[in-house]
């Protein structure tokens, strides 16, 4: 193997943060791992991203018990990754909710996608055996809903397709504060192995027109000003865009799949080559933007097994 498999060699410990980004509302970060988000009125807690394991979950529950002890009855997943949701036992919610194209990719995809990961990212899965199996929602929505917290509004939303078909952001219409998933980066390079890359774009400009006064990447820093939301919205336009032009390029002058990672590779790493996890990324960004250009509008389903081969290959 040319070099490392994804983030097999990333093991490093990430400091911590626990930011107030206004009354009630909080993000838990962790130097470009997954974001967590965290909302509380008067009378319960809202936790926005779960986690890969139960054992990480306990860390977000450590930092919420620093200002709140009033229950934690509600765990929204923005989508679904297992990087994001196989925590999720950890919080003993009454109501873990989500888009009803999530759960249909739980159901086409959940275990195939969770040792995938595992494979790819073994520190973020720290308490593995603690999981107790896949996530399952106890509500679904198909594209709005709100959940009153006690003088703590809600609003729970699918914007339209882009890191993945089922997408959901989380947004306090009072505070103007966006909990967006893995639709908004910060610093951190966008995966794109399950996106829909030509909706993309259009989902994040409705995103735009919100005009978050703070915004909760799914990896990266929390943002408190409003100019610094609309610049990490940008910029994760910016990528998509850049990446799918270029892949469509090379198919219109008939570059194999090989041909094409090499050269949206040379291509895109002058501009984005020291955000977070970019050269795990991309192999998965390409092949993806490949075949969406070629017309499959549905993604692969990736295994440990194609996760290395498909490595392996675009490495050589």
């Amino acid at each position: 193997m040319a070099k490392s498999f994804a983030s097999q060699d990333d093991l490093q410990e990430k400091k911590i943060s626990f930011v107030k980004l206004a009354p009630g509302a909080y993000a838990y970060t962790a130097e470009g791992d997954p974001n967590s988000g965290v909302i509380i009125g008067d009378d319960a807690i809202m936790v926005v991203e779960a986690q890969a394991t139960p054992r990480m979950a306990k860390e977000v529950i450590a930092k919420i018990r620093t200002v709140s002890d009033k229950p934690i009855k509600y765990l929204v997943l923005s989508h679904y990754h297992a990087v994001r949701v196989l925590g999720a036992s950890e919080y003993k919610a009454d109501e873990v909710i989500m888009s009803d194209k999530t759960l249909e990719m739980i159901h086409e995809r959940g275990k195939q996608d969770w040792l995938s990961e595992f494979q790819r990212f073994p520190r973020l899965f720290r308490g593995h055996e603690s999981i107790p199996g896949l996530t399952y929602p106890s509500i679904t929505f198909s594209d709005s809903m709100s959940v009153d917290l006690g003088n703590k509004r809600v609003v729970i939303k699918h914007m339209g397709e882009g890191h993945t078909r089922g997408d959901t952001v989380v947004w306090l219409p009072e505070d103007k504060v966006l909990f967006a998933g893995d639709l908004v980066e910060f610093n951190a390079t966008p995966y794109c192995g399950d996106a829909q890359l030509s909706k993309w774009p259009s989902t994040l400009d409705a995103l735009t027109k919100l005009a978050p006064k703070a915004l909760v990447p799914g990896r990266g820093d929390a943002l408190q000003k409003p100019q610094d939301c609309m610049d990490a919205i940008a910029g994760t336009k910016a990528f998509v865009h850049m990446l799918w032009e270029e892949v469509n390029f090379c198919i219109t002058r008939g570059d194999d799949l090989k041909d094409c990672y090499d050269y949206v590779m040379k291509k895109m790493r002058p501009h984005f080559g020291d955000w977070v996890i970019f050269e795990h990324c991309m192999c998965f960004n390409v092949k993806r933007a490949y075949d969406e250009a070629n017309g499959i509008e549905h993604p692969v389903i990736w295994t440990q097994k194609t996760d290395l081969e498909m490595w392996e290959m675009l490495n050589a």
